[in-house]
């Protein structure tokens, strides 16, 4: 077992108080959880306390979790309070979950994204269920006047052989509130799990497909109006002058009128990337009404000037400058262009590059694009806001509430413990919802309109407001000597507003000579995270590469990265590796293992990729063929290092559609722009994969370890870029460079 010390911070983790209806409740810091389907669970005590963030036991052993980290399809609601239950030892079927709002005072961390829940959460689960665990052990020894070390529990039962005696937790709830929490519990071993390493249902499934209601769009109000918002039509311009007489003389409209969401001296968090900053709110009685008078509108743009805004990011405050003027996407390619010959920020260096490259035997270089992307969620922006003179309340998708929290009172002019965040089911978020700026809007123009607002976005809306992933580059070269051999490696990336290198990463550390360089231009396209954020693009560029340098070797791919890592665990370069090689290699070998690696059909194209980001290991092997002129996957085998898994089936189906979304952004994805204008505004034209350019099969096969779990939303996402870039390759002969890499495929099929 693993002993642990209770008290793990300065809030004191957990705290134990008594239930009037019988019971103890136990509050700890932060954590997500689950609700099983109504079949499952028992009957509710007759009295609940309806606490934020807490474990209570009811008296007939029912056990609530609330969830206050926000739910977008990861699965946390089902995955984290698993851990929770095994901990406690109760059956599954009895533990329940309720989304928690927004409580910073009580909570550390409020805050999906990153893939980080499971792996932060793992912990503090694990010991908030022991030490309960702990405690009814010691109420069950006290009664029965037996040692506590004499009982075993079970499925929600406590036992003493001994005597034969034995209780529900339940019975045993309201004697275990009254003892002290134990300073010190000992946490399963990991082969006495029970619950942890099964795969359970999603159990908010049942309420999804019966279309309960979960989201924001769902919510209604008396006296409730509908609010959208007008932005300028292209990057680079502000509201001049409005014209809102026609669209407020429309059936149903209350008021048209133009607002600034941030002031101009608002020092910015790093969440609070707002590309417009003043709009035109239109207001009615029903989204129908509010859609017609939002067409008959009358706008002047002009072009805004340059601008300084403050932010304070993870490394202090900096002033960033915002540029004005109108900006394309054939401009951005020649800025980059003439950048990437520029001198660039070194990050890291060993060796000594130049000289090797000079003597090297054979030098090869390559260079990499990708485009703005947008993050697509099926669910538009929208948020309820009810603002009074004293209170704020706001309920909305939003991932990171805690960051938007500084921007609501500010403008709102209300302290923050007089705001209340609500959270909502999200209809995806993927990075885009951890900026919050439509909570501002809805905020505003409630305060405006005095009466509560639901403000929704068109999926136009959505599209062209901004938060993009970034436009990247990057320049790869290598140099091997006469014996194949990897003797220097560079890279040099850039990118608008922002460069992708992260410079510690593979294969840095495997050889002699490397060095790494990044650079970065400015824009008033404002982006945002974007699933793993710079790893999309870097990754696959990286592998990409990879494999060119090791057909230049003549040597197989995954054998060549293999041999590079066996240096990096042998004989290192560098103490700043941020890698395992053994556990890089392991998923490398296992992925050549369960593909079969060199027996492919004849008529299959296979492209291999393996990378490291989000403290995950992934591997992955795409089989492509060609049909009637046209490539279509077949199959991708993954292999993933991620520790522990908590639950498998919720992992493959994570990891499934972290693959399905690489192939189709690897492909299809792509946002330009004309004159400032986005040219994709709906799905229409912004290309998507389709059903049947899914791949037919995919095989996800996860390492075997005790080490602590890890994330799982992005990691599996940067690798299949390559992996199909490699496989394109396979297949047409030809080396793919620019994402999407349709727009190099000769096939009109596949553009429609």
């Amino acid at each position: 077992m693993t002993l642990v010390k209770t008290n793990l911070n300065r809030r004191s983790f957990l705290k134990v108080s008594a239930l009037a209806g019988g019971g103890m409740m136990l509050s700890f810091s932060w954590l997500a959880g689950c609700k099983p389907s109504s079949e499952e669970a028992l009957s509710l005590p007759k009295e609940w306390f309806d606490l934020n963030s807490y474990i209570k036991i009811g008296d007939n052993g029912l056990v609530t979790l609330m969830s206050p980290n926000p739910e977008f399809g990861s699965n946390v609601k089902t995955s984290m309070p698993m851990i929770l239950a095994d901990e406690l030892d109760v059956d599954w079927k009895n533990v329940i979950v309720k989304q928690a709002d927004f409580f910073p005072e009580r909570y550390d961390r409020q805050f999906t994204g990153g893939s980080q829940g499971i792996r932060q959460g793992w912990t503090p689960l694990r010991t908030a269920g022991a030490t309960a665990r702990q405690m009814l052990v010691n109420a069950a020894a006290q009664q029965w006047k037996v040692s506590a070390e004499e009982i075993t529990t079970e499925a929600g039962m406590l036992h003493h052989k001994g005597s034969g005696q034995q209780a529900s937790y339940g019975e045993i709830a309201s004697l275990a509130a009254t003892l002290p929490v134990p300073e010190e519990i000992n946490l399963k071993k990991f082969d006495a799990f029970h619950i942890i390493g099964t795969s359970r249902k999603n159990v908010e499934g049942q309420n999804i497909v019966t279309g309960k209601p979960l989201f924001a769009m769902d919510r209604f109000q008396e006296g409730m109006l509908v609010a959208m918002i007008a932005h300028p039509p292209a990057f680079g311009l502000k509201v001049k002058s409005v014209d809102v007489a026609a669209a407020k003389a429309m059936p149903g409209i209350r008021d048209v009128f133009t607002f600034q969401t941030l002031s101009d001296d608002y020092e910015r968090n790093g969440f609070d990337t707002t590309t417009f900053t003043e709009l035109v709110a239109i207001v009615g009685n029903t989204t129908w009404e509010v859609m017609n008078a939002k067409k008959a509108l009358t706008v002047a743009w002009e072009e805004a000037a340059d601008k300084n805004v403050v932010v304070k990011g993870w490394n202090g405050a900096e002033s960033i400058l915002i540029p004005g003027g109108i900006e394309s996407t054939e401009g951005h390619k020649t800025r980059m262009e003439e950048m990437a010959r520029k001198t660039a920020e070194v990050l890291r260096k060993d060796g000594d590059p130049d000289a090797a490259f000079k003597k090297a035997d054979k030098v090869i270089e390559r260079t990499y694009t990708a485009p703005y992307l947008a993050h697509n969620c099926m669910e538009p922006r929208n948020c309820f806001a009810h603002v009074t003179a004293d209170k704020a309340e706001i309920y909305g998708p939003i991932q990171a509430p805690e960051f938007i929290m500084q921007a609501l009172s500010a403008r709102l002019g209300l302290p923050k413990e007089k705001i209340q965040i609500n959270l909502a089911r999200m209809g995806g978020g993927f990075g885009q919802r951890a900026y919050g700026h439509h909570m501002v809007e809805a905020a505003v123009i409630s305060q405006k309109m005095n009466a509560p607002i639901k403000m929704i976005y068109t999926r136009e809306d959505d599209m062209t407001y901004g938060i993009y992933r970034p436009t990247y580059t990057a320049t790869y070269r290598a140099a091997l000597d006469k014996d194949n051999n990897l003797i220097a490696f560079h890279v040099k990336g850039g990118g608008i507003p922002e460069h992708p290198v992260s410079a510690n990463r593979f294969p840095a550390g495997a050889v002699d000579n490397y060095l790494a360089e990044g650079w970065k231009l400015n824009s008033n396209i404002t982006i945002g995270a974007f699933r793993a954020p710079r790893s999309n693009f870097i990754g696959g560029a990286e592998q990409s590469f990879m494999d060119e340098v090791a057909e230049l070797a003549g040597k197989d791919p995954i054998e060549f990265r293999l041999e590079l890592l066996r240096r990096a665990k042998n004989n290192p370069v560098g103490k700043d590796n941020d890698y395992d090689p053994d556990r890089y290699a392991g998923v490398l070998q296992l992925v050549r293992e369960k593909s079969q690696w060199n027996e492919a059909p004849s008529n299959v194209h296979r492209g291999v990729s393996a990378y490291f980001c989000h403290n995950t290991y992934v591997a992955e092997v795409l089989d492509l063929v060609i049909k009637d002129n046209l490539p279509v996957v077949e199959k991708v085998y993954a292999a993933v290092d991620c520790g522990i898994v908590i639950n498998p089936d919720a992992a493959r189906n994570m990891g499934e559609g972290g693959i399905v979304d690489g192939i189709g952004n690897a492909l299809f994805g792509e946002m330009t722009f004309v004159d400032g204008v986005p040219q994709k505004s709906n799905f229409d034209k912004y290309r998507l994969i389709r059903q049947k350019e899914a791949p037919k099969a995919i095989e996800i096969h996860f390492v075997q370890n005790d080490l602590e779990p890890t994330g799982l939303g992005e990691p599996l996402f940067p690798p299949v870029f390559a992996a199909v870039a490699n496989a394109l390759y396979k297949a047409t002969g030809k080396r793919f460079y620019d994402q999407p890499f349709v727009n190099d495929l000769q096939t009109s099929e596949m553009r429609m």
